[in-house]
This record gives C-alpha cells, structure tokens and sequence, in this order.
C-alpha cells in the first residue's frame, strides 16, 4: 500500500489570530454553564487567580516529551479512571486503589507490547460532564441536570448551579495531586512489594493459562531482579503518574492558566520553532482534553487550547468528519510538534471498522504522519440502556471488540495504535456487563455506583490489559517465526 501527501510549511503567527487567555470569550461556545448570579462567579474565578498553580510547567513538559515517544512508537500510553470524579473521591482508599490498578495495567502493558508505558490518570480535577440537556426528569418532575460536582450536585436539593464548587473543585484536585505524589514518593508504586494478582474470577481456562503464563513472568523476573541485586535502583520505587481531566469549563482553566518560563533548554525543534522563552500553560491538569461536543474548529474550546502549551487530547467519533481533522490539528498545533496532539477515537464496536480508516488517512497522508497520538477511546462508543428502568452499562465483549478492530485497522493501514483511555475504578463496582466474571443485567444492582457512566471494576480493567498484552505479543511471534522473505 503506497500513500502520497502534500506537506506545507508550518503555520506562522501571522497565519493565525491573535491569542489570549480570554479571547475564547469572542467565538460561539457550548456546554457553558449559565450562572444565575454573575458577582458570585466574579468573587469565585478572581480567588482561582489568585491560587497556586495545580501542576508545574516542569512537568507538563515531562508529559509532553513522553508523549512523543508514544507518538513515535516508542512507548505506549495507558490513561484511565472514574467517568465524573466526585468530591467524596477524595479520601486515600479511592486514590490508592486507583493508582494501585494503574500500576498493575501498565506492567501488564510492558510485558506484552515491550515498551515504557506512559501513565495519566483521569483524576485529580476531573468533575465537569457534558450533558445533551440542561434538564432532567427525577420522579416526574424536571430539575437541572447533574453536570458534575463542579457546577453542581447529585442530590435534588443541590442541582441548582453554585459558582463556589469551582474554588471547591480546585482544593480537591489540589488535595487528590498532593496524595498521589505523597503516596508515590513513600512507595505505593515499589515494585519490591507483593501485587495481587488473584484469577479466581477467571472462568475461561484458556484465558486463564495465558494470564498464568503473564503473571508467573512477571513474578519470576521481579524475583530475579531482587536476587541479582538489580532492584536496588530507585527507579523500582517510584513511577511518574500524570493528571487529565476533559476542559469543559473554559472560566475555571481560564482561572489556572498562567504566562511561566519555560522549563526547557531549547532544543534544535524548539528553535526551529521559535518557541518564547515564557509559553501560557493551563495549571490545572497536566493533560486536558476537548469532547466530542466541543471541538467545533471556530469554537470558543479549540481557540482556548490552540494557545495553551499543554499537551492535548481530541475526541474523534462518528460525528468527526474526515476533512475536520486536519482543520483541528493545523489550529491547535501549526507547528507539527510530536506527542501535542492525542487524537481519542471512540466509535463503538459496530462503526469502528467503517470510519477508522478514514481518518488514519487523512491524518497519516498529511504533514501529521507520526506527530499525533492514536489512543482508542473503546468505551463511550459502546453504552447502552437495559431493563425496565433504563440503566446505562457497557457490554465488556463490545470493548474489547473495538479495541481488538482498532488495532487490526492501525496494522492495516501502517500506523499504529499508542494507547488506550478508559473509565474504571479500583473498586469491585458491577457497572459493566461481562468479563472473565459473567456479570449479567441481574448483577448490575449488586453495587453500581457510578452518578455518570458505567466504569471498569479492577478485575475487568485488569483482564483488558492483559487482552492487549497478549495481542502484542502475538504479534510479536507471528513477526518472529514469519519466513524470510524471498530473495529479490
């Protein structure tokens, strides 16, 4: 398969208009929460300005640089946790579960692909939801719908929109990052520590041999690393562990975002760039993301994060066409920079196999080949309703069924895919139909407590990672025991 394409010079800054923090305030804008008393919204937004940053520019360049190495398959990325944070998530047990099965995903993740693994967690500010409508019908009357703990509550009693949860959203992102650093830097991620590896949930035995087969490599190597004495590095107690949440409500990062020194040395790209000595990074998480309802191109969102030196992710569906990609890339990065852009596709199992490849063409045939991210987002194309009353679920065989076509497509198509982005939880939640434990529609009630959507529970994040480990390493001896090629 040949494929040819037109690159054309990098975009300047004479190309594009002018940036600032606030001009997203001149482009039409949805999703955008219509605040009954304006003077509290003031006094709320003027403290944020006022409030430290969340995260350092250090370390959202970090990011940024690991992110290319995905970009150039060199790494892969693994981001994953709740749908909607809520502030009550803010309490150790749910922090350290879920760095703890991140953990665990990711040395799965290296086992089979045999690369770094890249982690950021859905965590630490992500509390906003887009919503289809403003409101909803609870017990035959209509109320505002939730749309988050930072613009309001779960509870009736609570919907009406309140602009101090955005200062309350701040203190428990700032609380959630505090933890998984102190956390992290003690030794939550040491690997000189017992893991739970438990498969007594799994059913098949196929499935279980290979999980045997994984987890015995995995046990057996730390063993022999602690025997030769090459555990003693440091590098085994600690793992870098990013924040991301989608940028929903452009007050509240508008707030976080600050004009600081870049923490770089300049680079021969850099250069050739003419990156500024000071850049505007978004504080408030180390990577955020624009949905699938506000990636209009001469919306208020993309112009936003056209200017933020962030990395950034777009959700890309069945509603993205072809032509609108390019648009998006050469708006939020003129300068064709590696590991800025993570393109999140999320299709559902019945649609991936027809709008996929479109869009790897129209990114790889372009000046974009190897720049961006490919990262399959197999859950929210898959939620359905079931039963009488109406509850969401996901069917574990759709996830896995998109993710296994996506990355056939990317093989197809001589790209490749550089990760996944998942809603799970550290908890033993019943939200999600299917995996190696069977649970079916009567089990949904046992303990489904997700407010938005419907996570992973631990053991069905767990056996997912160990479904991509094993496709990679399928892979990899299919290529190994491939017969030569014939002599020319």
């Amino acid at each position: 398969m040949s494929h040819t394409r037109t690159i054309p010079a990098p975009a300047s800054a004479a190309d594009v208009d002018e940036w600032t923090p606030d001009s997203w305030r001149s482009k039409p804008i949805r999703q955008a929460p219509d605040y009954p008393d304006p003077a509290a919204l003031s006094k709320s937004l003027s403290e944020l300005r006022r409030l430290p940053p969340i995260v350092h520019p250090r370390e959202i360049a970090r990011l940024k640089a690991h992110l290319g190495d995905v970009a150039r398959g060199e790494a892969f990325l693994l981001q994953g946790g709740d749908c909607a944070e809520l502030f009550d998530y803010c309490e150790q047990g749910a922090i350290e579960s879920k760095i703890k099965l991140l953990l665990q995903m990711s040395l799965v993740l290296i086992w089979g692909a045999d690369k770094r693994v890249v982690r950021i967690g859905r965590m630490a500010g992500q509390y906003a939801k887009p919503r289809s409508s403003p409101m909803e019908t609870v017990d035959g009357r209509q109320v505002p719908s939730f749309r988050g703990d930072i613009l309001n509550g779960f509870h009736l009693d609570e919907r009406d929109l309140d602009p101090s949860r955005l200062v309350r959203a701040y203190h428990h992102s700032a609380a959630t990052l505090n933890y998984i650093r102190a956390a992290i830097s003690s030794g939550i991620a040491d690997l000189h520590r017992p893991l739970d590896w438990g498969l007594g949930h799994v059913r098949d035995p196929l499935l279980k041999a290979k999980y045997s087969e994984a987890v015995s490599f995995l046990t057996d190597m730390l063993r022999f690393m602690h025997t030769v004495g090459a555990d003693k590095t440091d590098k085994l107690d600690t793992v870098d562990l990013f924040t991301s949440h989608e940028g929903l409500l452009l007050d509240y990062e508008q707030s976080l975002t600050r004009l600081l020194d870049n923490p770089l040395p300049p680079s021969p790209a850099a250069a050739a760039a003419a990156r500024p000595a000071k850049e505007y990074y978004d504080t408030s998480a180390h990577f955020l993301w624009i949905g699938d309802r506000t990636r209009q191109i001469d919306g208020a969102h993309v112009e936003f994060f056209r200017g933020i030196a962030n990395p950034i992710g777009v959700k890309v569906g069945p509603t993205t066409p072809a032509s609108d990609l390019l648009a998006l890339l050469r708006r939020l990065n003129p300068s064709r920079e590696a590991g800025k852009i993570t393109l999140i596709t999320r299709y559902g199992a019945g649609q991936v196999a027809s709008l996929l490849p479109g869009h790897i063409r129209a990114v790889e045939d372009s000046e974009y080949a190897r720049t961006v991210v490919w990262q399959c987002d197999p859950m929210h194309g898959n939620t359905q309703s079931v039963g009488a009353a109406g509850v969401k679920t996901r069917a574990f065989s759709d996830i896995f069924s998109e993710l296994q076509q996506t990355l056939r497509i990317h093989k197809e198509q001589r790209s490749f895919l550089g990760g996944v982005h998942l809603e799970l939880t550290g908890d033993a939640v019943t939200e999600c139909l299917g995996g190696s434990e069977g649970l079916d529609e009567d089990d949904l009630s046992t303990n489904y407590t997700s407010f938005c959507d419907p996570r992973l529970n631990e053991k069905q994040a767990l056996e997912l990672a160990f479904l991509i480990a094993d496709h990679y390493r399928c892979e990899r001896k299919d290529k190994d025991g491939a017969p030569p090629p014939p002599p020319a």
